[in-house]
């Protein structure tokens, strides 16, 4: 891609217009990392937050916050999503909740931006649910894993 999509030729912030794109099949993959210490993984992978079940909540945060991207990102097209889905790997080794979202949809646009939503507002949840008892909490590494549809076709980024 030569030039920014959302700038036009005078340099303006505009709406890409899709009307003149097909429908297809569309998903996308982000992913991104809640440092911790160790005590409050322990809390987090024992359920014993104060707050509830952290997990869970920060699960229904990611996809309410995914349907709502638009109204949260200037430029995104509103979308009629088909699923989304947000799911936790609680790494202990290395200190950390990692945070998986994957969003479909069959639209002009894809999804990429809602998948990043989910997990920025997941992380954001794990961190408000947990910052109680630890508020050097680093949430890091948020990024687009995959994305597959419409003319940009595949992108898959090597997982470390």
């Amino acid at each position: 891609m030569s030039r920014l999509s959302h700038i036009d030729s005078k340099g303006k912030a505009r709406m890409v217009d899709v009307s003149e794109k097909p429908p297809t099949a569309r998903e996308a993959v982000a992913c991104g990392a809640v440092f911790m210490k160790p005590e409050t993984l322990s809390i987090i992978k024992e359920n014993k937050a104060a707050k509830g079940d952290v997990l869970q909540v920060a699960r229904v945060a990611g996809i309410m916050v995914a349907k709502k991207t638009p109204d949260l990102i200037p430029l995104c097209h509103p979308l009629s999503i088909t699923s989304v889905s947000v799911d936790f790997t609680l790494d202990e080794e290395k200190g950390r909740v990692l945070i998986e979202s994957r969003v479909k949809t069959v639209g002009q646009t894809g999804v990429e931006m809602e998948a990043l939503t989910a997990v920025s507002a997941a992380a954001l949840t794990i961190y408000d649910m947990c910052k109680a008892v630890d508020r050097e909490m680093t949430i890091s590494g948020i990024m687009v894993l995959e994305k597959r549809g419409g003319r940009s076709g595949e992108f898959r980024r090597e997982k470390d």
